[in-house]
């Protein structure tokens, strides 16, 4: 039962992919994000994506692991989420 449960829970839409962000260092540890696709084309997801690259190489069997802090993958999240925004003047115009 418990198995299953745990099946279910990894399982993510498509359109959308599994990330682990964080250091060992953190308070917290690695930290799992589920994220939309569209955000592996944006150039300040790219460049986090290249220090990937760097850092773990091209292999993984698991999760993409980005090699930043939680607070600045949150902050970066912030970021593109407010760009997908319509501005407040653009709706008003």
């Amino acid at each position: 039962m418990q198995e299953k449960e745990e099946k279910r829970r990894r399982k993510v839409k498509k359109g959308w992919l599994t990330v682990t962000v964080g250091t060992e260092v953190e308070a917290g540890g690695f930290r799992r994000f589920v994220i939309p696709v569209s955000y592996l084309y944006h150039p300040l997801f790219t460049g986090l994506l290249d220090s990937a690259r760097d850092t773990y190489g091209f292999r993984s069997s698991g999760p993409l692991a980005l090699p930043c802090s939680v607070d600045d993958f949150l902050h970066l999240r912030w970021l593109i989420e407010r760009e997908r925004q319509p501005s407040v003047s653009a709706l008003s115009g």
